[in-house]
């Protein structure tokens, strides 16, 4: 099971907004997405081997607090930001996701 939180970001710029909530060395991944979202559980699946190395946070584009997000991401969803920035869409790529959280893990050491 993922370590989830979840937070209202009601404007592109709160994605800085993980950092400060995270008691943790783990990075945050941000997905957004909405209910139902069959391509975000494909991506969540996907993410699994991943689990431990992350804290995942799910950002629901539909609610009116995140139109900013829905207005961005509306046709795109899933999205992926690590710590705050773009990293994908769509599609989980397993390969860029191995070589950000190395970095990630690097920076912390």
């Amino acid at each position: 099971m993922f370590l989830l939180k979840t937070i209202p970001l009601s404007r592109p710029a709160a994605v800085q907004l993980p950092r400060l909530f995270s008691t943790n060395a783990l990075p945050t991944l941000t997905l957004f997405t909405k209910d139902p979202c069959p391509l975000c559980d494909d991506a969540k699946e996907e993410l699994e081997p991943f689990k431990h190395r992350f804290v995942l946070q799910q950002v629901d584009i539909t609610l009116p607090e995140n139109r900013a997000w829905f207005d961005r991401y509306r046709w795109d969803i899933p999205v992926f930001h690590l710590n705050g920035q773009f990293v994908m869409k769509h599609r989980v790529d397993v390969v860029l996701m191995e070589r950000l959280l190395q970095e990630a893990e690097a920076q912390k050491t």
